[in-house]
């Protein structure tokens, strides 16, 4: 089945329009960042930006002025025009300005038991902490469903000189490896959730393929490597490295096609912005972690052969990943020097396409974390108060002023230039 709907998505969507062929960008700079505010964001200087796509706001009812029409195959489906149009405001002015566009799909529980059957896998558990689940792929109807979402948003998003923006990254779901966590599908095993994931990823990378030949799609991963998250049992998580042999093993055996690796790598502790003391991210293939103090590890096994797809190696955006700001003597200090030598890291690394930034702005439900840009008033959600020192380190990373701006970062990691901070190679 999953074979014969690689290759009928050609044929389904809007077949009015031809696939797209305009090659994947080449942008100037990895600097990216997960966007709150887009005028900010902007005069940031970002090329590349990360928005949160919530499929289960997509479901509009019947057809009427508040939902679009869209035929995918032989059925014609109706999607919310407000969320459409939220979403439409955001990406359009940043890929107006040669923004490098990312959609990260995420099935959020609706409420609503119709909408949900469609969205969320069986197997999602309602005690899910995030109210996070696994695209459903179990049944016809949620497979017809996710196809045509993705096809009608890759349509819109995903064709060059659209009307309304450009799309060219699609992440499926988010932190697979803790899948209890932000991909439920209860409580379940590594085969069991590889299953169901790369009948996912295979689906929304042939609804994208009906718009465009070169946009990629991702899977997603957390900084766990060869250890599982400790707070979940075998059930709840398990290794990422684990999890990509598995998924590229049964991508290959399902037909291989061309998905690609969102890496997060947070530091060992979320609350310790200062990863060059990471003692769990050696280098080494079997280090527990895979955080910025060790990012060749990640590159080095994507590299094998197992893990190409028809000979050429996956490509990695790192889509999220911040530094805390602690409430310490030189908190903003070290968040910054931490996103200096991250930046430094990432810029000389070949195989990373992208660094993305998060936050714009810290949020109140991250448990404590502190991880922005701007600091919020209090009080409010995420609402910003005052720029914090990484900020215009931010701001200048990838400009003229570098070295003035992060100079202050060296005394910080304790060395005397920036070459002594290159990366490891092999």
């Amino acid at each position: 089945m999953l074979r014969r709907l690689a290759a009928a998505s050609l044929l389904a969507g809007s077949l009015a329009a031809q696939v797209d062929q305009e090659p994947y960008p080449t942008p100037p700079s990895k600097k990216g960042l997960q966007v709150q505010m887009v005028d900010d964001a902007l005069a940031l200087g970002i090329h590349h930006a990360a928005l949160n796509c919530n499929l289960g706001q997509l479901f509009g009812g019947s057809a009427g002025k508040d939902t679009i029409a869209f035929r995918d195959g032989e059925h014609e489906f109706h999607f919310a025009r407000g969320y459409v149009d939220s979403l439409d405001a955001q990406i359009q002015p940043l890929s107006d300005h040669g923004v490098v566009v990312t959609l990260i799909l995420l099935a959020i529980a609706t409420g609503d038991a119709a909408h949900d059957a469609l969205l969320l896998h069986p197997r999602y558990d309602r005690a899910a902490p995030n109210h996070m689940g696994a695209c459903n792929t179990a049944t016809t109807d949620g497979r017809a469903w996710l196809h045509a979402a993705v096809a009608f948003l890759a349509d819109r998003w995903s064709r060059k000189n659209g009307t309304h923006g450009r799309v060219w990254n699609w992440i499926v779901g988010n932190e697979v490896n803790s899948h209890w966590w932000w991909y439920n599908l209860g409580r379940a095993d590594l085969a069991a959730v590889t299953d169901a994931y790369e009948q996912a990823v295979r689906v929304v990378h042939a609804a994208v393929r009906t718009a465009s030949a070169h946009a990629r799609v991702f899977v997603s991963l957390e900084h766990h490597w060869t250890i599982r998250y400790a707070a979940g049992s075998a059930q709840q998580a398990f290794p990422g490295r684990d999890f990509l042999l598995a998924f590229a093993a049964l991508a290959r055996a399902r037909g291989d096609f061309d998905w690609h690796v969102a890496f997060h790598p947070y530091p060992e502790n979320l609350f310790e912005c200062r990863f060059w003391n990471d003692r769990t991210a050696p280098d080494q293939d079997d280090a527990p972690r895979v955080t910025f103090h060790n990012l060749p590890v990640l590159l080095c096994f994507l590299a094998r052969d197992e893990l190409r797809c028809a000979g050429a190696v996956r490509r990695v955006i790192l889509s999220e990943q911040g530094f805390h700001c602690a409430d310490r003597p030189h908190g903003e200090r070290d968040q910054a020097a931490a996103f200096a030598l991250a930046w430094w890291l990432t810029t000389h690394l070949d195989g990373i396409d992208a660094l993305v930034l998060h936050r714009h702005v810290d949020h109140a439900h991250e448990g404590g974390l502190r991880l922005g840009l701007w600091s919020r008033k209090p009080d409010s959600v995420c609402e910003p108060d005052q720029q914090r020192a990484i900020y215009a380190l931010f701001r200048d990373c990838d400009g003229e002023g570098w070295e003035k701006a992060a100079a202050f970062a060296l005394p910080v990691l304790g060395k005397g230039s920036w070459d002594e901070l290159l990366p490891p190679t092999r």
